[in-house]
């Protein structure tokens, strides 16, 4: 054998065992769990489409079976409330929820689900996957090992139910009610009770006077409630979540384990689920609130003007006391605000058009 061809076949040899793990690796099976804050078979949070099951679905279809994830509702492997946790120490791979529910591990966190007054469907997937939110919320989860991701939205939701007529800001005044996140903050500024319950216990609380007044989601998962049975004042739209984002989060150490083609698959399931979901809630949202009040009895609308402007005078105060308390909350509050104000003067020369003008045209 020639020398030149010696040489040719070892350096041949020697890229094949370099590429070799690098093969074993892309085919590894991963066999990881998901816990969720939504019980195992919750409209749209864990079942249908952009669902948690529908995105471990897709990422195994994907991933041609070289990431399965199993599934486990809330209380079937761990209480609801332990996603967080259970991720950031390892003890499982994955959480579905929304990031409002961690607030007391970092204030920031209500930012990457919903504001108050803040930013609609399309102006949060702008702000999140191309003005830098989603960054700033991977840098704001990393002290606690976590990468999150979006993986679906509901739209707007509703303001909620009353079961008297909400007129004046004073009308809340001593009104119990369930309502999470920062919105529950804000109305306690306006003298409200609110309280955070678990979905399943909403109805029988307000059937039995615990509350006045519930917050859910929107038409098609309140109706599944029963909602509608015990309160008829259903007020639009909800101020308080104008999109409201559900999150996956991934241990950070499992995350950097995946091989990059199924980090992408990961990535693009969420993305996926992200949309999927939000178009899910615009159909039968639209048929279900048809139902409610033709046949149900619902009597929708809009909160009063003197109701909405006091709840933004509210929010502006709780966001203001809060971002002077932490800078990492003040640094995504700044740049969620600047990106809405610019979002805004496109809005209100697009959106608004077509709402205003065109659509009743």
């Amino acid at each position: 054998m020639r020398r030149r061809d010696f040489t040719k076949l070892a350096l041949a040899g020697g890229a094949a065992t370099i590429a070799a793990p690098a093969v074993v690796r892309a085919q590894t099976t991963f066999n990881w769990k998901m816990t969720s804050f939504y019980g195992p078979n919750a409209a749209f949070y864990s079942t249908g489409p952009g669902s948690a099951k529908d995105l471990c679905k897709r990422i195994e279809e994907m991933s041609n079976g070289r990431l399965k994830i199993q599934f486990f509702g809330a209380g079937e492997l761990i209480p609801a409330a332990e996603g967080f946790d259970a991720v950031s120490s390892g003890t499982v791979e994955m959480n579905y929820a929304n990031s409002y529910f961690w607030t007391g591990k970092s204030f920031a966190a209500q930012y990457f689900t919903a504001v108050p007054f803040g930013l609609n469907f399309q102006g949060f997937n702008g702000w999140m996957y191309d003005g830098g939110g989603l960054q700033l919320w991977r840098e704001v989860y990393d002290r606690f090992n976590l990468v999150p991701f979006v993986c679906g939205n509901t739209g707007v939701q509703m303001t909620g139910w009353f079961r008297k007529p909400i007129e004046k800001p004073e009308d809340l005044q001593g009104i119990k009610m369930r309502i999470p996140g920062l919105a529950g903050r804000v109305y306690k500024e306006l003298g409200v009770d609110s309280r955070l319950i678990a979905p399943g216990e909403i109805f029988p609380s307000l059937e039995r006077g615990v509350i006045d007044a519930a917050e859910f989601v929107g038409p098609y998962l309140d109706r599944q409630l029963g909602l509608q049975k015990v309160a008829k004042y259903y007020y639009t739209t909800g101020w308080h979540e104008m999109a409201t984002a559900s999150e996956l989060t991934i241990n950070k150490a499992k995350w950097n384990s995946l091989p990059p083609d199924l980090k992408a698959i990961v990535e693009n399931a969420c993305a996926a689920c992200n949309t999927v979901s939000e178009a899910w809630c615009q159909k039968n949202n639209a048929e279900a609130l048809e139902d409610l009040v033709k046949n149900q009895g619902v009597i929708a609308q809009p909160l009063p003007d003197s109701v909405v402007k006091a709840l933004r005078v509210a929010t502006d105060k709780v966001l203001a006391e809060a971002i002077a308390k932490d800078p990492v909350t003040r640094k995504v509050h700044e740049s969620y605000m600047a990106y809405k104000s610019k979002y805004d003067n496109w809005a209100d020369l697009s959106e608004t058009v077509y709402h205003t003008k065109i659509r009743k045209a």
